[in-house]
């Protein structure tokens, strides 16, 4: 079954440059492309009226473009302008980074907006991180994105523009989400559904919900500091997640190394 979830909300011209954008790449570049969705903001449901549209896609190549003494990319990057961030990750690039604890793919597979793709394809992959997605590396993944983003711009007291708040709550919100429930390692990207299924405590859903709304109506919703019952929230959730997750080592199973490769091959010969 063939995928595609666009929301009526979204420019048609937005949306017809970037599947022009997808067959270009496929045609040029000779590879299949079993998914392509939407990963920012929008996918995350907290857009803004001007937000761009931001396209990841998994690209895989033919067995004929590995039968070469010089490796192909396994990135395909196009232009990016005021409106389209357009750029994809070949399969293995995926896989290995799956292994290795990056939640980024993860946000892929959980997108629910979908320029292109295959229901086969997803299914398969999530299932594969399902079994081999390492819960311990992807809340690390988390974690350091979390303080990263707390660290730069939220220092006690700094005024900072309020959109930038979700940044820092998003990940919290996750390692809160991963901790209730510990036999999953894939949670939700769609931020409402990630707050709704991580039960935060009351004030901290209204003040969120209350931003969400304001985000999707203004360009702007102003700068000033954090506000103290977020921060409060995404200090105790990094505190607890710390000592739990910081010391994850990324080491590679030869199952899970053995399983990539079929996985690999078998997805391959799908698409071709």
């Amino acid at each position: 079954m063939s995928l595609r979830s666009i929301p009526e909300s979204f420019s048609l011209a937005a949306v017809a440059a970037i599947d022009a954008r997808l067959d270009a790449i496929c045609a040029e570049h000779g590879v299949a492309m079993p998914l392509a969705i939407e990963s920012g903001s929008r996918a995350w449901g907290f857009p803004s009226p001007d937000s761009d549209y931001d396209c990841r896609f998994v690209f895989v190549r033919p067995v004929d473009q590995h039968l070469s003494p010089w490796p192909r990319r396994d990135v395909i990057e196009t232009p990016l302008d005021a409106v389209l961030d357009v750029n994809g990750w070949e399969l293995g690039k995926a896989i290995k980074l799956l292994i290795k604890g990056n939640a980024v793919i993860i946000e892929w597979l959980r997108s629910p907006l979908v320029y292109r793709g295959e229901a086969w394809f997803r299914d398969a992959f999530l299932e594969f991180a399902g079994r081999f997605a390492d819960r311990h590396l992807i809340a690390r993944h988390y974690l350091h994105l979390g303080e990263r983003q707390r660290r730069v711009h939220f220092g006690d007291g700094k005024i900072v523009p309020q959109k930038k708040i979700f940044y820092a709550l998003r990940p919290a919100a996750t390692l809160r989400w991963l901790r209730l429930h510990p036999d999953q390692g894939v949670a939700p990207m769609h931020f409402p559904t990630l707050m709704a299924e991580c039960e935060p405590p009351t004030d901290v859903d209204a003040l969120t919900a209350d931003l969400i709304a304001r985000k999707a109506v203004t360009h702007e919703l102003g700068a000033e500091p954090l506000p103290p019952v977020i921060a409060a929230f995404i200090d105790e959730e990094f505190a607890i997640a710390r000592p739990r997750y910081e010391g994850a080592t990324s080491i590679v199973s030869a199952t899970a190394r053995n399983e990539a490769e079929l996985f690999y091959r078998d997805i391959t010969r799908r698409c071709f």
